[in-house]
């Protein structure tokens, strides 16, 4: 081969990472598109305008209205729903997982048990509260057929579907199949050899889960409780169909202020999304620093 025909095959071979490399960009450019008109511009004009009066000029007072009582309590229950609803989902959710992964069960019930939580995990907003408020409300099918055929008024005894202990409940129908999906493939990862080293040491069933497989599984359930409490502190459309705006949530403050015809503040409800996009960012930090941890287990 003459030496110009290695500088032409050598030109060759370099343009061929820079083709790839180009493909990759353009295979890329539709998310990138995406991210950022709906997260990035978003992200900007929320950030503008909390620093924003009604004029347009600078000002720090809706940073400062944001320690009023009312929202400093509209941040502390949005906190409490999502805290409550995560931990219960994540509770429950936990033993169906391990149940079907660990406990013994034929094969179709975990199949139907990952289908059905794939689709019950979407399955929120106005058509989740109407589903409620019709199975459960004043007037619903399970509270008629309770005071018909037993005699049990649910409301007459305490229940009320339009209480904060009514919203938690309505969440868990999402957060739960939810902890099922995510900490299912944790479970699998869990090895045998590591039971069987137990026994065969001598360990118990308790003491192979206290010293072994609960230390291992819990950076993963840890992320799994933060991104069950960043689904619910986010959750907007179910809250305010359901209750109407009677519960102070922070979503739906933030929706009364851009779009209320009394408490209309556009820039005071950009400063509070501000504020859920940083309770947001460090939930999500949490939660991928804890992923990476139970990744080191779960590798092969």
């Amino acid at each position: 081969m003459t030496v110009t025909g290695v500088q032409v095959a050598g030109a060759h071979t370099a343009r061929l990472p820079l083709r790839a490399s180009l493909g990759g960009w353009i295979g890329l450019a539709p998310f990138l598109l995406f991210a950022l008109a709906f997260m990035l511009l978003p992200a900007g004009v929320l950030l503008v305008g909390a620093f924003q009066d009604a004029r347009g000029g600078f000002t720090l007072v809706n940073l400062l209205h944001l320690f009023r009582p009312n929202i400093l309590h509209s941040y502390l229950l949005t906190i409490e729903v999502s805290l409550v609803t995560a931990t219960g989902g994540a509770l429950l959710g936990f033993l169906l997982a391990y149940a079907v992964t660990l406990g013994g069960l034929a094969p179709g019930v975990r199949n139907f048990l990952v289908t059905f939580s794939g689709v019950a995990s979407n399955f929120a907003g106005v058509p989740l509260a109407f589903a409620f408020i019709a199975t459960l409300g004043r007037v619903g099918l399970v509270t008629t057929l309770m005071k018909t055929l037993f005699g049990i008024s649910l409301y007459d005894s305490g229940f009320n579907l339009y209480s904060f202990w009514g919203l938690s409940f309505t969440y868990l129908y999402f957060q739960l199949p939810l902890m099922v999906l995510i900490i299912t493939p944790a479970l699998d990862g869990m090895r045998k050899e590591w039971r069987e080293a137990c026994e065969n040491l001598g360990a118990s069933h308790l003491q192979y889960w206290r010293h072994v497989a609960l230390p291992i599984l819990m950076p993963s359930l840890l992320s799994s409780v933060i991104l069950l409490f960043g689904n619910a502190f986010g959750a907007y459309a179910t809250a305010y169909a359901l209750t109407g705006g009677f519960i102070n949530l922070v979503p739906i403050q933030i929706g009364a202020q851009i779009r209320g015809d009394v408490l209309h503040d556009p820039n005071l409800g950009y400063a509070l999304a501000m504020g859920m996009v940083v309770v947001m960012t460090l939930s999500i930090l949490a939660y991928t620093s804890l992923q990476r941890r139970a990744a080191r287990f779960t590798r092969t």
